[in-house]
């Protein structure tokens, strides 16, 4: 079976939380053929897909990492910031990857400032089967066919 008939089988067998998943990740996600990757500053959304790449599509835990975005002039420390995105998504720190840091550029003159105090996460899984079993899922839920995913 092909990695799209196996989301497409799975789609039909109702799960919630798969569902959930993969429309999250047609909304939010990246659509890369080999890599699932979701960015995002909302830490429910975040863990909810941490939660189906787990529980759902039986991803190892060492499997997924995090990229942070973060303004440099929140107030927290990088370490901090990590530590806070780690918690929540129940990551061990091997999971991370390089941070992207911004500051806050002259022209904003701050008014930015802590609108995103933990800034923006990045969970990527780097497996084509995940992706192309979300891809087939999300056509048998939304009752279509996309030549254009196709593995």
């Amino acid at each position: 079976m092909d990695y799209q008939e196996e989301g497409r089988a799975r789609a039909r067998d109702g799960n919630p939380l798969h569902l959930a998943g993969c429309m999250l990740y047609w909304a939010e996600g990246g659509k890369n053929r080999n890599q699932a990757v979701l960015a995002n500053s909302d830490r429910p959304m975040l863990v909810l897909f941490r939660r189906f790449l787990t529980e759902s599509l039986g991803v190892e835990v060492k499997d997924i990492t995090v990229r942070l975005n973060v303004y440099t002039n929140n107030g927290l420390t990088i370490e901090e910031i990590e530590r806070y995105w780690l918690e929540w998504l129940e990551l061990p720190p091997s999971s991370v990857r390089t941070h992207a840091l911004n500051h806050t550029p002259t022209s904003s003159s701050g008014r930015a400032k802590n609108k995103l105090p933990y800034g923006v996460c990045t969970i990527r899984v780097c497996s084509t089967r995940v992706v192309q079993h979300i891809f087939g899922a999300i056509q048998e839920y939304g009752g279509f066919d996309e030549p254009a995913w196709l593995d």
